[in-house]
């Protein structure tokens, strides 16, 4: 058993991060020492690493938590995780076509920006590049 400093530290994390998790169902409710200190088994950091991952791979915590409790009661959770990335692929390339289209109206705007000069400014316009 590890004390939560302990394993958070093992897991690259913060106790309040565990804390949270805790909270949230991603983390069983650790075992409580005389004390009153959590105590999490080893297998834990893992399960940290896990949830890392799921979030570097944009994945919500809802998600990362669906993954868990689908592992929990004992199946291979692999083809929602094959499913999720899936979507989280095809969100991501919409909002880099997006973010594109967007990228090539703020350079027009930028363009004509810098060739314009203030002082031919439309009185009757709020501005001119835009």
């Amino acid at each position: 058993m590890m004390r939560i400093g302990e394993t958070a530290a093992a897991a690259g994390m913060t106790s309040k991060t565990l804390r949270f998790y805790e909270d949230r169902g991603l983390l069983p409710a650790a075992d409580r020492a005389p004390n009153g200190y959590r105590d999490y088994p080893h297998e834990t950091v893992s399960r940290l690493e896990f949830i890392r991952r799921g979030r570097a791979a944009g994945l919500t915590l809802a998600q990362i938590g669906d993954i868990l409790s689908v592992r929990d009661i004992g199946q291979a959770p692999c083809v929602h995780v094959k499913d999720l990335l899936a979507k989280q692929l095809r969100d991501l390339d919409a909002q880099i076509a997006d973010l594109t289209v967007l990228r090539a109206t703020v350079a027009e705007f930028h363009d004509a920006a810098a060739a314009g000069d203030p002082a031919d400014c439309d009185p009757e316009r709020i501005c001119s590049y835009l």
